[in-house]
């Protein structure tokens, strides 16, 4: 036997057929009011996405979706959300552009990562990155091992800037191909140079049962290489 259906009900719910195309108008009249609104914050609003802005593009996209929905919410309620968020960040911006400390209260400010060739260690754990999350950013800028980065800063907007060291300035560092820093150890038993795999540091062993970093304190290590960087 088969299930009675009320289709009418299973594709529409409980409003009626008319109620489609005022959904559909809406829809499109939401759609031209959030072009606008993306427009009038400029083009520093719609290029980067910082953790401000992405506040800004959520209150809009949420201003605009209940009128598209439901009937009884009158489309001068967005309209008037929207004029006010979007004075609302002119407002902000331009009170960051005045002010270098209530620029970085809303921004943020730009961390370093690595500094000559080393993790800077304080900075880093402060951004909460897993390494392997880190490694495979600067995996796809050609990067093999740290002695090739002279500095890494993680900007505001969440982008890397990485800055690297000409060819006759590499030094050795700690390699960050996954074959490579997998094989840490702790136990010396070749001499030769060997980069701590916490924080980067550099540091001549010889063959001993175990070493700690003079830098910060661990005990794995891993072979450096000075190899170039692949252009």
């Amino acid at each position: 036997m088969l299930l009675s259906i009320d289709w009418t009900r299973f594709l529409v719910g409980e409003e009626d057929w008319e109620f489609l195309a005022e959904i559909s108008l809406r829809t499109i009249i939401m759609y031209f009011i959030i072009l606008l609104g993306l427009r009038l914050l400029g083009k520093r609003g719609v290029k980067q996405l910082s953790v401000f802005e992405l506040v800004v593009i959520i209150s809009l996209g949420s201003a605009a979706g209940d009128p598209m929905f439901y009937k009884e919410i009158g489309l001068m309620v967005p309209i008037v959300i929207f004029a006010i968020i979007v004075a609302a960040y002119r407002l902000t911006t331009y009170l960051m552009a005045k002010s270098k400390k209530f620029d970085d209260l809303v921004e943020g400010t730009c961390t370093y990562l690595i500094k000559q060739g080393e993790f800077s260690t304080e900075d880093f754990s402060k951004e909460g990155l897993a390494y392997d999350e880190f490694f495979s950013e600067l995996r796809q800028q050609s990067i093999s091992h740290l002695g090739q980065v002279e500095a890494a800063i993680l900007e505001t907007s969440g982008n890397l800037s990485v800055y690297y060291y000409p060819d006759k300035e590499v030094k050795y560092g700690l390699p960050i191909l996954p074959d490579l820093f997998d094989n840490c150890i702790k136990e010396i038993v070749l001499p030769g140079k060997y980069a701590c795999a916490y924080c980067g540091n550099i540091q001549q062993l010889q063959p001993a049962l175990q070493y700690q970093c003079k830098k910060c304190g661990h005990e794995q290590w891993v072979k450096a290489i000075n190899t170039l960087r692949i252009k």
